[in-house]
């Protein structure tokens, strides 16, 4: 048995390791599927001793612009200052996240926290209960899930920031409708 953690908010945004090459244009799309570290980021703010799948399902991407600025100050005519510059990120709208654990108290204690995908201030929040799913059960979930690993279908998806910056490799599972009609669905 699964036990399964539903997280969902308004929106969030995860960050693609490519996003400081891919920002020439100004824009940085969301990814739609979580790398390894980016679990193990996940399993360490939870305390738990392993997450053992997720799912990912989303309504749409908008696109939000933000003004980000540099961390170095400039000195001209007798003031400091920071260059800013204006980017569009475009973030997943009305995400869901489910999080399998394989002991009860793990999952327990995950469904007491928040978490956030790859920015603090895009919160998401586990819904009322913990639900038990068999395998089977959590396979058939809707949602984009990056199985981890190197084999025939895999790809590079980045280097691991608790590995010594190891290179990542999974491959895409796309199951069922994963960009869904609504929120309710």
């Amino acid at each position: 048995m699964y036990y399964v953690v539903k997280y969902s908010g308004p929106f969030a945004f995860i960050k693609p390791w490519t996003a400081v090459r891919d920002t020439g244009g100004g824009e940085t799309y969301s990814q739609q599927f979580l790398t390894p570290s980016i679990i193990e980021g996940m399993r360490q703010k939870l305390e738990v001793t392993k997450i053992i799948r997720h799912k990912l399902t989303y309504v749409t991407i908008n696109l939000q612009q933000e003004t980000v600025k540099a961390k170095a100050w400039n000195f001209s005519k007798g003031r400091y200052t920071m260059d800013a510059s204006i980017l569009k990120r475009g973030v997943l709208i009305n995400p869901c996240l489910y999080l399998a654990f394989e002991k009860e108290i793990d999952a327990d204690k995950a469904h007491k926290q928040h978490i956030c995908l790859c920015r603090n201030e895009d919160i998401l929040l586990p819904s009322k209960d913990i639900m038990e799913v068999s395998e089977q059960e959590f396979n058939e979930l809707d949602g984009y899930e990056l199985r981890f690993g190197k084999g025939e279908k895999s790809f590079l998806v980045g280097y691991d920031r608790f590995s010594n910056n190891s290179e990542m490799f999974g491959w895409l599972d796309i199951v069922g409708t994963p960009v869904k009609n609504s929120y309710n669905e």
